[in-house]
């Protein structure tokens, strides 16, 4: 492309600080070795880049440019790069995959969590320590967030961050699978393999929890029950395979007593999920699992400082707590296969998306209907399909 090797500018939506989100214009400087920058075409707005701008995050970094759950077309590539080419349709993925022979957790079938470039960009920088963004009116460092920062036109990646996907792929869901469905739906087959016929309980009924509820229909559960305050919840819930709801806010004891009292075997669910980030709801997660062999499997980012607790009787009875990232997929193998069978109707995906914007801009509207409640994803587009 004509822009290749050459600065970009375009707009952006810059975190300057605490809930200080600001359009701006941003120079993209060009792909390194081993880097690639990419046209935004559309973001789905997670709760976890409104984390990151509350300040509860305990990585965050400001100024930065946030949003990591976006679809993308390769704009242009540094030197070495030779798993993706420009005109290439990627999701960026936040949980890198390096593939390297020598890479111990890319080699792992027991793990997705690839070290290769966690150290600088948990500092906000591309894999060589600096950035490729600057605010065009001074010239300052702008920080890169999760790897991703789609809150932006153009944005560069590292190549390990890269999932090409099918150039048919409608790329405003594809760009799902970059982060919150990817993670539901992997928590339940990857980390915790539901089983055919077992019993449910999920936390939390925001797009991830729905995503489990969806993960555990399609392997046969049979007993999936949906735990919310909010009761507006309860309807697509049941529509994807909960097969009730409760509110805590109904009863006068522990939620966990009262799915241990309503499970199938009276001893609790086979598996729960925390998708909330609240630690006290992951321990009441925990202690609705059942006795003997309960699985509880925490997915919900927790607020910086906060810290876990139990009595350990609940483990030694019997009962595991694990944790998931990105829903254990491998992104680069994952991420393509996903939308793949999404393309063949084997994932649905339209009910996630209820709310759409337009432009940079519309990150600001996106995040006031995910704080309103009754928002799953919100899609922001940048670019009109005939502009690819």
């Amino acid at each position: 492309m004509a822009t290749a090797g050459q600065p970009i500018t375009c707009k952006a939506m810059v975190a300057f600080g605490v809930d200080d989100l600001r359009e701006e214009e941003i120079i993209v400087a060009p792909p390194r070795a081993g880097e690639v920058r990419v046209k935004v075409i559309c973001n789905a707005l997670c709760h976890t880049d409104i984390y990151t701008l509350s300040g509860a995050d305990p990585e965050g970094l400001f100024p930065s440019i946030l949003g990591h759950e976006a679809g993308a077309v390769v704009e242009s590539v540094g030197e070495g790069v030779t798993s993706v080419k420009p005109g290439d349709h990627i999701v960026p993925g936040y949980t890198p995959q390096c593939k390297e022979p020598e890479c111990i957790f890319c080699m792992s079938p027991k793990t997705n969590l690839c070290p290769k470039i966690r150290g600088t960009q948990g500092k906000g920088l591309m894999p060589d320590g600096t950035s490729r963004f600057t605010l065009k009116r001074d010239g300052s460092t702008i920080y890169h967030f999760m790897g991703c920062s789609t809150f932006a036109e153009y944005t560069v990646l590292a190549e390990i961050s890269c999932a090409k996907i099918n150039p048919e792929a409608d790329l405003e869901k594809a760009c799902l699978f970059g982060c919150g469905i990817a993670t539901g739906l992997g928590a339940v087959w990857n980390n915790t393999k539901v089983e055919p016929f077992s019993s449910v309980a999920v936390f939390g009924l925001g797009a991830v929890g729905l995503a489990v509820i969806q993960g555990a229909k399609a392997v046969g559960a049979t007993h999936i029950v949906g735990v919310d305050v909010n009761p507006k919840k309860y309807e697509i819930a049941k529509q994807l395979g909960a097969t009730e709801c409760v509110n805590p806010k109904d009863f006068d004891k522990p939620i966990q007593q009262v799915l241990v009292d309503m499970s199938p075997t009276k001893f609790g669910f086979d598996y729960t999920f925390d998708c909330t980030g609240n630690t006290d709801v992951m321990r009441s997660a925990l202690e609705a699992s059942h006795r003997g062999w309960g699985c509880s499997c925490v997915i919900g980012v927790a607020a910086a400082g906060k810290e876990l607790a139990t009595r350990p009787f609940q483990l030694i009875t019997g009962r595991k707590w694990m944790g998931t990232a990105f829903g254990g997929w491998k992104t680069r193998d994952a991420i393509p296969m996903l939308v793949e069978r999404s393309m063949k109707g084997e994932i649905a995906l339209d009910h996630f998306i209820t709310h759409r914007f337009e432009g940079v801009a519309g990150q600001k509207d996106a995040i006031k209907a995910l704080h309103d409640g009754d928002c799953l994803r919100a899609i922001v587009r940048y670019c009109p399909y005939s502009k690819i």
